[in-house]
């Protein structure tokens, strides 16, 4: 038995080489297992830029018009395909004259575009009749040739302000010590010398909502009008008016972003629903958790070939209200002034002065409520409601019965 054994050893020992081989892959196998290497992040903005121009010219005009839309480096890479879309205004004098002004500086946010324009040669204020905003494309494209505006362009009107009495028809958002901002709805400020009550510059804030279509699809004398909507059958219980509402919101100064918030599971109950308005409460004056921080002092910032320039107490909203399906409901970029209440904040966590800025137009009102807090010197946004117009809900979706019934009421 112990010769058996002996040989065994012997012959066991006789191959270390091949024994230790055999072991070591057996116990990779059962124990080691190689590793899991992580998927490569791929982001599309980290490409080189001739593989996005690459996939850029598969997408057609209104593609690359979206596309243009997200970034400034996707604006400049899609602007080359997309046939030099530009946006400028004209300015019309009493006499019928036309003045052409292109050229704008741009500015990208979440949900907007500001394009302003600036200069030296502005004809004189008190012979201008109107303003308009078109979206500009050439006639002929040829992306070997950069766009000519010489050449025959094709004009899509936007947007039709009027300009007489300026400085007495519209509202005036603020100013500081050369010049006056005043807004022209939809979404223009013109900010006037205050010395030679001439024109300094004019900025235009547009929602990237329909801006596409808008800006292409209309005519040089005929906006362009969207479809009409298919009206969405509202099943939920009648003591809801809408729900499941979100809302993004963001308060910039052209230049720098005060506000950027989000705001998700929106509705209002059938009490909510009163003088021709659907009440959404976003941020409650009651419930200090949901009161927003302002970053920086608010107002806009403006500049000219010589000046420059920040008006205090007024700002950019851009509010993009979407329904239940995700798809928008309610969407504009404005200026908004802030005015002094008379109130005083009753909250014991924000002993401060409190500012209101208000927005309406034909589809619903906003109402902002703000805090001055002097020790940390910032602003605090504690109530934020907006109001929808029936008409337009009406319009968009077909209520519950008992809804509908308070609508008409």
């Amino acid at each position: 038995m112990a010769a058996r054994r002996g040989r065994r050893l012997r012959t066991f020992a006789a191959r270390p080489g091949e024994c230790s081989e055999t072991v070591n892959a057996g116990i990779k196998s059962l124990y080691l297992t190689s590793p899991i290497k992580p998927k490569p992040n791929v982001c599309i903005e980290s490409m080189p830029s001739e593989v996005l121009l690459k996939i850029f010219s598969c997408l057609d005009a209104v593609s690359l018009l979206a596309v243009g839309c997200v970034n400034k480096r996707f604006y400049e890479l899609a602007n080359d395909k997309v046939s030099g879309l530009c946006w400028i205004i004209v300015l019309k004098d009493k006499n019928g004259k036309e003045h052409i002004v292109e050229k704008p500086k741009l500015s990208f946010k979440d949900t907007s575009v500001t394009i302003f324009w600036y200069g030296t040669d502005w004809p004189c204020l008190d012979i201008l009749s109107t303003l308009k905003l078109f979206g500009v494309t050439p006639l002929l494209p040829d992306q070997r040739i950069p766009p000519n505006k010489n050449g025959p362009r094709r004009f899509s009107l936007i947007a039709e302000y009027h300009l007489a009495n300026l400085t007495e028809n519209n509202v005036a958002v603020g100013a500081d010590e050369l010049v006056q901002l005043f807004s022209l709805s939809p979404g223009l400020l013109v900010g006037i010398w205050k010395e030679k009550n001439e024109i300094a510059f004019v900025m235009a804030n547009l929602h990237y909502n329909r801006l596409l279509e808008r800006s292409i699809l209309g005519s040089a004398t005929v906006q362009y009008v969207p479809p009409p909507n298919k009206p969405l059958l509202d099943d939920i219980d009648s003591e809801y008016g809408l729900h499941d509402y979100s809302l993004h919101l963001d308060l910039h100064g052209r230049n720098c972003m005060y506000l950027c918030g989000s705001f998700k599971c929106l509705f209002c109950r059938k009490r909510d629903i009163e003088n021709g308005y659907l009440k959404l409460r976003v941020v409650n004056l009651k419930d200090n958790r949901k009161h927003l921080p302002i970053i920086g002092t608010l107002g806009i910032c403006w500049e000219t070939d010589v000046f420059k320039g920040n008006v205090k107490d007024c700002f950019v909203m851009d509010l993009t209200l979407l329904d239940e399906t995700g798809k928008p409901f309610w969407c504009f970029s404005a200026p908004v002034r802030m005015e002094l209440s008379a109130k005083s904040s009753g909250l014991y966590d924000y002993m401060g002065h409190i500012y209101t800025a208000d927005y309406s137009d034909s589809e619903g009102k906003v109402c902002l409520e703000f805090v001055w807090l002097e020790e940390t010197k910032e602003y605090i946004i504690v109530s934020l409601v907006l109001y929808v117009s029936t008409k337009k809900v009406h319009g968009y979706l077909v209520l519950g019965i008992v809804c509908l019934a308070e609508i008409y009421e």
